[in-house]
């Protein structure tokens, strides 16, 4: 017999909030970050659009992406983050991922793509950081 797991936690969400430094952009994201959850809370454009908008701005020079609230990330969740990393790139935006669960983490791992983002553990400790200018 066949188990589904189903989440109990609140439904997935993204909250996009100015930092307290100057260029910083922190994209808080909660709930099962999996396409059923993120396109079942909101259209594919305005995902897309969510992320978009803040790397065609130039002085944001970090985005810091919170996953301390998301237990579980599929493909989708992650191509998501991988198809903002690339843009950021090209215009310098530093993407720090904060918060990252032992679940989401192996999934990181598992795709290699843990080398292309640094990791903390709390949002506080990119800010820290970057105040004393080592992000």
């Amino acid at each position: 017999m066949t188990v589904a797991q189903v989440w109990k936690s609140s439904k997935f969400t993204i909250e996009r909030n100015q930092g307290k430094t100057p260029g910083t952009v922190i994209f808080r994201l909660s709930g099962p970050f999996t396409a059923r959850d993120m396109y079942g809370a909101l259209s594919p454009n305005a995902l897309r659009n969510t992320f978009e908008s803040e790397v065609d701005n130039a002085q944001h020079a970090l985005h810091i992406l919170d996953l301390t609230e998301v237990p579980y990330m599929d493909s989708a969740g992650l191509g998501l983050i991988v198809s903002h990393y690339v843009p950021c790139q090209g215009r310098g935006v530093r993407l720090v991922v904060a918060g990252v669960s032992p679940r989401v983490l192996q999934l990181f791992e598992m795709t290699t793509v843990d080398k292309f983002f640094p990791r903390v553990a709390t949002v506080e400790e990119v800010v820290k950081a970057r105040v004393l200018s080592r992000v």
